[in-house]
């Protein structure tokens, strides 16, 4: 199996540059530059949409803790009221017992 290929941002950038120049064909370019053609094409839509902040790197989502910590608090509340629904529970059911 072969490892992905990375490319830096200048790369990409000269690339789309010289897809947008129109002297060459799409195809033509990424022969040059040996890439798909089809990746010319997402890097481009990718700058446009994009723009500065394209590029950024590794392809993995940034990770952000304030969301983490919402979805951590919001498990403990439920995990807590389990856990008393649970006691009450077993208090109830000890008291029938004895």
């Amino acid at each position: 199996m072969s490892k992905r290929k990375s490319f830096s941002k200048e790369f990409k950038l000269e690339a789309v540059r010289l897809l947008d120049e129109g002297d060459q064909t799409a195809a033509e370019v990424a022969r040059e530059l040996g890439i798909r053609r089809n990746q010319l094409y997402m890097w481009r839509e990718q700058l446009r949409k994009e723009g500065e902040n394209a590029f950024r790197g590794s392809g993995h989502k940034r990770y952000d803790q304030s969301d983490e910590v919402v979805r951590l608090r919001k498990e403990l509340e439920r995990v807590k009221m389990e856990r008393d629904i649970l006691k009450k529970a077993a208090a109830y059911f000890a008291k029938d017992v004895t």
